[in-house]
């Protein structure tokens, strides 16, 4: 059984990163999803959350298998929701997954239940014990990663995006002891 683990992105990552986000966009555009088709999450995105310390990686068998950001504390894009309400309001404490993108050389594994699993195992040891994602309405597959991962969906938010309207989407918490 190979080794499987998460660990923080490096500079030395950032070009898997960068394929592995790249690969991602291709197979939403593929799927007809309408989600980081408008030059999100841009490589100097990337560059920004490896050097934030808020990259990390999925390691299987010394390949990065999947990429995902933990932003830690207020996230600006999850100060309205609409539909619904956080259950710790919305200036509780609280980690958010973005970011989070399988490469296509691992997907169909069921990983992403593992980078998930990791990414709030990290959350909780860095005293969070409320963990939020969101995703776009059509990604029917992330809304099962996530709801399979024991998130509930709170409501909907409105993510800003360059050159574009606002565009909604499905936001969920878990709360964790």
């Amino acid at each position: 059984m190979p080794a499987t683990y998460l660990r923080q992105a490096t500079n030395q990552d950032l070009p898997e990163i960068k394929k592995i986000i790249g690969d991602a966009k291709a197979y939403l555009k593929q799927q007809e999803i309408d989600q980081w088709q408008n030059g999100y999450p841009s490589d100097e995105d990337l560059e920004t959350d490896v050097k934030s310390g808020i990259s990390y990686v999925l390691i299987i068998d010394g390949k990065i298998a999947a990429t995902a950001a933990l932003h830690q504390g207020l996230d600006v894009s999850y100060l309205k929701i609409h539909d619904g309400e956080w259950l710790n309001g919305v200036h509780g404490r609280y980690t958010a997954i973005h970011r989070i993108a399988m490469s296509s050389d691992f997907r169909g594994q069921h990983l992403s239940e593992k980078m998930i699993s990791g990414l709030i195992t990290i959350s909780n040891v860095l005293g969070y014990k409320d963990v939020r994602i969101d995703t776009h309405p059509d990604n029917k597959g992330m809304q099962h990663v996530i709801t399979t991962n024991g998130f509930t969906k709170r409501g909907t938010i409105y993510m800003e995006e360059a050159d574009s309207e606002e565009s909604p989407r499905y936001a969920y918490q878990l709360l964790i002891k």
